[in-house]
């Protein structure tokens, strides 16, 4: 049979994943070019040689989605291999039908294919949408390891914003790790909670090579997934986090979908600020898709640091990037604080805005009103400094999960809200836990 010619369509993730378990040193296959939407900054560079395999001494090259056109017309591939994730299922169909009137075929991996087999049992946190929730829970389910006396190594969904050669096996065990790998906001935003709660957490490009690092140090691998993409990993026990404030979205998006469908666990969280009818009719969308599911409810309740700096006073809220940009939120944990704490109002930064925040409100526009702590490289955290300071408030409130006093210089006065998860028949999730452990 002749080796088939692959465009893999990514966002710097997923697409190196499947390169990685799928086409690989697989001479059947041969990947002429990966294609890079939602990161900035990605498109223009080559997936390494050294990354890449025997088969590909110059590495893959990397373009932008926009270009697909062109590279179908100048490579001829045979597939295009859809790897990102967060997207409606129109979205998806919309980039099929385009590739299917250029001739090529159109293809979605089997969620199987790209699982990588542990040593030791894994705990997988996935989610319907980016935003749900799967950082308080990842922190959750942590605890109730530590309290039985496991030892935790959790790993993190690729963010391989810089020298991907480098990063192919990352390990994070105190803050001085994180500006050694020269981490981004967003990275900082998943990896410093885990080292907060005393726990080593792996992240980079080849999760092979990562998955038999962490397998030395660990009792159990908590999988800490990105956006609502599936697991890297075979799970003993997979939870799915279920928003109630987007209800419907798990039917609607990919592969949030695939995740309802397959997980042991379905988690309804923010039941505390959702409508009892959209709780209720994700619990139908469960019973209808996957009846053998647990469901359970959740609270994330929310506290703000010092609410007496916001008492009052106009507030500049900060939120977690991807949940307002692809995850398509309006507010989060900083706007649910603000209004708690009694600010006198919440000031918009949108007329401020400076550069690529600018360019983030054009392309995102349902982030207008509140400011997406955007920090994919040291420019855009300057244009998120310039912005800040621009912004007439006299507080600023970060729903971020990190401390950005780390990282950003403001003249402002800053502070920090905290959101957690909280059972609503509590132990529920350590039951389960405890059963996949055989505890």
């Amino acid at each position: 049979m002749a080796t088939r010619r692959v465009v893999i369509l990514g966002a710097a993730g997923r697409d190196f994943h499947n390169f990685n378990t799928v086409y690989r040193d697989n001479p059947d296959f041969e990947v002429v070019a990966f294609t890079a939407t939602q990161i900035p900054d990605i498109a223009g560079r080559a997936y390494p040689a050294v990354l890449a395999g025997k088969l590909y001494p110059k590495g893959i090259p990397i373009f932008d989605e926009s270009e697909l056109v062109e590279v179908i017309q100048r490579e001829k591939p045979d597939v295009a291999v859809f790897s990102y994730s967060d997207v409606l299922h129109t979205t998806v169909m919309h980039l099929a039908s385009l590739c299917i009137a250029h001739g090529v075929d159109f293809e979605l991996l089997g969620a199987d294919k790209t699982m990588i087999a542990s040593s030791k049992p894994v705990i997988g946190i996935t989610a319907v949408r980016t935003g749900a929730g799967k950082s308080q829970t990842t922190r959750f389910i942590s605890n109730i390891l530590k309290s039985l006396g496991k030892k935790v190594v959790a790993i993190r969904h690729p963010m391989p914003y810089g020298d991907l050669a480098k990063q192919a096996c990352q390990r994070f065990a105190e803050y001085a790790d994180l500006d050694k790998h020269k981490c981004t906001i967003e990275e900082r935003e998943e990896y410093e909670p885990h080292i907060d709660n005393g726990f080593v957490i792996y992240s980079g490009v080849d999760y092979e090579q990562i998955i038999r690092s962490a397998e030395k140090e660990a009792d159990v691998i908590l999988w800490d997934g990105g956006n609502n993409d599936l697991p890297f990993y075979k799970s003993d026990l997979h939870i799915c986090i279920a928003d109630p404030l987007r209800p419907g979205h798990e039917m609607l998006y990919h592969p949030g979908e695939a995740n309802f469908r397959m997980a042991d666990i379905i988690l309804i969280n923010k039941c505390d600020s959702a409508k009892e009818e959209d709780i209720k009719a994700i619990e139908a969308n469960a019973r209808k898709v996957n009846p053998k599911a647990v469901v359970i409810r959740a609270n994330s309740p929310v506290t703000c640091d010092r609410p007496e700096m916001v008492k009052g006073k106009r507030a500049l809220v900060i939120e977690d990037g991807p949940t307002l940009t692809h995850g398509s939120m309006t507010y989060g944990a900083g706007v649910v604080a603000a209004k708690a704490a009694g600010a006198h109002a919440i000031v918009d930064p949108t007329p401020y805005a400076v550069a690529s925040i600018a360019a983030t409100y054009r392309k995102y526009p349902n982030a207008q009103g509140i400011l997406p702590a955007m920090g994919y490289g040291d420019a855009q955290i300057r244009d998120l400094e310039a912005t800040i300071e621009a912004t007439p408030c006299d507080v600023v409130l970060s729903g971020t999960p990190i401390d950005l006093t780390r990282i950003l210089k403001v003249t402002r006065p800053m502070t920090r809200a905290r959101y957690d998860l909280a059972e609503i028949r509590e132990g529920v999730l350590e039951g389960e836990v405890r059963r996949i452990l055989k505890l």
